[in-house]
């Protein structure tokens, strides 16, 4: 990932906002995450820790953080700990942090040696009573790979056992889901570099090309501005539509099809969102332009309905309900069978079957418990849809939104959604 430089103050005011939820008499550590492996000697791309690159700014392999509020010597209640450089480092990978640079990233003071860490945080942990511990505890990870963090933790309860453990995780997805001003013009940039890779597609699609190609062009565009995509893009042509989490972009956009663009950049760590359907010949059909003003309508409503509150769950079932009647009008469903179902979810589940909002951060699936309540600050997606298998063609459409304390901002407002827009975009 490429750094794009934040200001210092960023990460010292977000420990001093952990430093206040933490209990008295304790002692917090994060772990940077592994570098993982890929077969025979290979290794993926470095991908920081969310909660460590947001209390540090450090983009490093093999750091770690330590907070503790109470320590009696007051240059041990912030203690960053780098890898340290060699010779042999620095041929292979490049130049690593000293505790200098390290700490005009951070705003920490005390840098030390990874080295050193054991001797400091027996120190720090024997006169503590809580230790607070990190762990990815986002609803939908599935956490097959025993990380970093899972190490540390067994390896501090064999050698704390009497020690009280609290999870860390619960107070970063409180603190993380409300973006600073800081947060939000990154994330703002990282939308507007969205915006840029997608009116580049615009004029580049037509009948013929692979989804591959298309493909190529976002990565064109994100990567030549430092930025990466935020996710595994899906470029979906045809019937592509109805596969929600589509990756395997390889087919040919023919005549008449629908092509299904979820994709978005990520810049400097944090992301954006962004789904559009746009017609592969540059003119939609009656049938999907009637499809997509049905789901553009329900998009503008979802977005007011964006409001501190209510939850993530909440939002899906307005949604749902405002899909089912739009189901209704496009001949999908008849109004008695909602009646009969007794359940709008279940009535509309074969045309709509996900979430339609979620938090954007630091990760694109940002932090966050189902009833976290939504709150000025917080920036989410609203990503509406409706699928039709039988008829061979899917449309979604997503922006990134931040709420605010007097309604709702959206990142994304400069990207075409209309019909006639991207029609237009598309001629050129």
């Amino acid at each position: 990932m490429k750094t794009i430089p934040l200001p210092a103050q960023l990460f010292v005011r977000n420990r001093e906002r952990l430093l206040n939820a933490l209990a008295p008499h304790s002692v917090a550590v994060l772990n940077a995450n592994d570098v993982m492996p890929t077969n025979a000697d290979g290794t993926m791309g470095f991908q920081q820790n969310a909660d460590l690159f947001y209390l540090t700014g450090i983009n490093q392999e093999e750091t770690r953080l330590v907070l503790a509020p109470d320590a009696f010597d007051p240059a041990q209640r912030e203690i960053l700990f780098l890898r340290q450089p060699s010779e042999h480092l620095s041929i292979w990978e490049g130049h690593k942090l000293d505790p200098a640079e390290a700490a005009k990233i951070s705003g920490i003071k005390n840098v030390k040696w990874l080295s050193d860490f054991p001797a400091i945080f027996r120190q720090l942990a024997c006169a503590a009573d809580v230790l607070y511990l990190n762990t990815n505890e986002h609803q939908r990870a599935d956490n097959p790979v025993v990380s970093r963090d899972a190490r540390f933790v067994r390896e501090c309860q064999r050698q704390f056992p009497l020690h009280r453990y609290e999870r860390l995780a619960r107070l970063m997805h409180t603190l993380r889901a409300v973006k600073s001003d800081y947060e939000i013009a990154a994330i703002q940039a990282a939308c507007h570099l969205t915006g840029r890779g997608f009116k580049r597609v615009c004029r580049f699609v037509r009948p013929g090309v692979n989804e591959a190609e298309i493909e190529a062009e976002f990565a064109h565009e994100f990567i030549r501005h430092k930025g990466q995509f935020a996710y595994p893009p899906i470029i979906a042509s045809g019937a592509n539509n109805n596969i929600l989490h589509y990756v395997q972009n390889d087919q040919i956009c023919r005549k008449g099809e629908l092509l299904l663009l979820d994709v978005a950049a990520g810049l400097g760590n944090y992301m954006s969102d962004l789904t559009r359907t746009i017609p592969v010949s540059g003119r939609f059909t009656r049938r999907q332009k009637q499809v997509y003003a049905a789901v553009l309508r329900v998009f503008r409503a979802m977005v007011r309905a964006i409001v501190p509150g209510k939850t993530t769950r909440d939002l899906r079932a307005e949604c749902e309900a405002l899909i089912a009647r739009e189901c209704v009008d496009l001949g999908l469903i008849r109004a008695s069978q909602l009646r009969k179902t007794g359940s709008v979810g279940a009535a509309v589940r074969p045309y709509f079957m996900h979430g339609v909002s979620h938090p954007i951060g630091l990760d694109v699936h940002d932090a966050t418990y189902n009833h976290l309540q939504i709150a000025p600050g917080w920036v989410l997606s609203c990503e509406p849809g409706i699928y039709l298998k039988d008829e061979g063609f899917g449309i979604r459409l997503e922006n990134t939104i931040l709420v605010t304390e007097t309604g709702q901002r959206d990142l994304m407002a400069d990207v075409p959604i209309e019909a006639g827009e991207i029609e237009a975009l598309m001629r050129h």
